[in-house]
Parts: C-alpha cells; structure tokens; sequence
C-alpha cells in the first residue's frame, strides 16, 4: 500500500477541494503543523447492506441430539474447570 500524501496546513487549505477529492478516491492525506502531523483525510468505508433475512434457511441442520448435554471433554472446552 502507498504511503499517505502530506501536506501542510497551508497547502490543504488551499488545495482543500483537490484533497477533498483524492480522499473520497481511496488516498489518504496527512495534513501537518511542522514535522508533526495532526490530522489525516480519507475515504470513508461504505456501508455494508444487510443481509437478507432467511438467507441460509434450510442451509444449517443442526445435529439430532443439539439440546443434549455435553460430554464432560466438550463441557470443559467452553467451561474450564477452577483449579
């Protein structure tokens, strides 16, 4: 992956609109006072759509016994014994 773009203070505000547009793009800019940076620009990640509801209906079967208790060795996998 690239590394980010800096720039100053001075330059984004004068570029705002340019850097504005790159971010929305993917890149990412680092605006800075000096040598330290302070704030950085950059796409924000688009919202995921949910998924469907039902959508693996009759896809997961659990197994004929599910609501049995555990074994003591799978009993102990998600609740270790103290001591």
């Amino acid at each position: 992956m690239p590394s980010a773009t800096i720039v100053s203070i001075q330059a984004a505000t004068e570029q705002l609109d340019d850097l504005l547009d790159r971010a929305s793009h993917g890149e990412e800019i680092v605006i800075s006072m000096g040598d330290k940076p302070i704030a950085k620009l950059g796409p924000i990640a688009a919202k995921r759509k949910p998924l469907p509801y039902g959508l693996l209906k009759g896809k997961l079967i659990p197994r004929a016994n599910f609501d049995e208790p555990l074994a003591d060795d799978e009993r102990e996998f998600f609740i270790p014994r103290a001591g």
